[in-house]
């Protein structure tokens, strides 16, 4: 993985304008998905308690930014996502079906490959919402996709409309798609899982990818996926071509999380039993947390997508490889 700038590339935006634009479009999209979604805004926290298993594995190997806590025994991780806290919340703040909530989260992700699209640096629109055990199904699941869709289709439209140029990046299709990680195992067999998406989203513009986690006929899973929050019959990706890079976009990783049983199954597929005495685990086992769906929305790549730029560093602050930096400059581009 590396950064790489296109030939001729030049921003549509001035550093000023992105500002004013990353602004203006965060409000936008939040309040029409908050609308889409029925969700309510609540505070998160930057970081978690170790030992809890509230914090979210990722693929098992990332290592958390860790920290001891003055005056207490307690040790403190900066959280990769909020995808077990968010379930966590909705319990204790007593939202019922229908309902939910959303978050900015900022975490960091010290293991993180640096390139165009990923920085040790997250910021998401993390949401979560109650729903029913009639609802743990597929068509509940796309239902949601095709709102979360709507309201980035929407929030296009109304920046084309106040910056007329950024419409030469090109419309987000906003009919999705809808594919299984096998079904695109067995339409490109000798491709990698990325390639793979490549292939599929340049096609048809916005794809939602179902079923990441789990094994393939393959003996091999299209991509990672923690075992205890996601379940990975009902899970997907929010993929769309991002033409200016010729590569897909993955926006929104989320699913329909895991019930005891799908999460008793998915510990054992996973090797991950000794997860089971851990606090967020035993109360999910014991059936004292509700049925949701959630994930993450990516804030920079949302802003990349919609303001045409070529690099995340653009329209986020971090820390960047030295291949990024000369890349970038060699290229005019401002990293910030």
């Amino acid at each position: 993985m590396y950064s790489f700038i296109p030939e001729g590339y030049k921003s549509t935006l001035s550093v000023y304008d992105t500002q004013k634009a990353i602004s203006l479009l965060k409000r936008i999209f939040i309040d029409r998905l908050a609308g889409e979604l029925n969700l309510y805004r609540v505070s998160a926290p930057l970081f978690v308690q170790a030992g809890t298993g509230v914090n979210d594995d990722l693929n098992g190997v990332e290592r958390p930014v860790a920290f001891d806590i003055a005056n207490t025994d307690v040790t403190g991780q900066v959280v990769h996502s909020l995808a077990k806290w968010k379930r966590m919340a909705l319990k204790r703040y007593d939202f019922f079906p229908g309902k939910g909530l959303y978050t900015d989260m900022n975490a960091i992700r010290r293991d993180e490959e640096m390139d165009n699209l990923h920085s040790v640096y997250v910021d998401q629109w993390d949401w979560e919402k109650v729903i029913e055990e009639k609802d743990r199904n597929v068509d509940f699941l796309k239902s949601q996709v095709d709102k979360i869709v709507a309201a980035l289709c929407d929030t296009q439209m109304t920046m084309q409309s106040i910056y007329p140029a950024l419409a030469l990046g090109g419309q987000i299709n906003r009919q999705v798609t809808y594919i299984t990680a096998q079904e695109l195992e067995d339409r490109y067999p000798d491709l990698t899982p990325k390639q793979r998406e490549d292939e599929v989203t340049k096609k048809y513009g916005t794809v939602f990818l179902i079923g990441i986690g789990g094994k393939l006929r393959s003996g091999k899973p299209h991509d990672g996926r923690a075992p205890d929050y996601d379940d990975w019959d009902l899970n997907g990706d929010i993929l769309i071509w991002y033409e200016p890079l010729g590569c897909t976009l993955e926006v929104s990783s989320m699913g329909i999380r895991v019930s005891p049983e799908s999460l008793d199954r998915q510990l054992k597929l996973a090797g991950c039993d000794d997860r089971r005495g851990l606090q967020y685990h035993n109360m999910l086992l014991n059936g004292e947390l509700p049925y949701t769906i959630g994930g993450g929305i990516g804030q920079s790549r949302i802003s990349m997508l919609l303001l045409d730029k070529a690099h995340i560093g653009e329209v986020q602050s971090s820390i960047w490889d030295r291949q990024t930096i000369d890349v970038c400059e060699q290229a005019g581009v401002m990293l910030l």
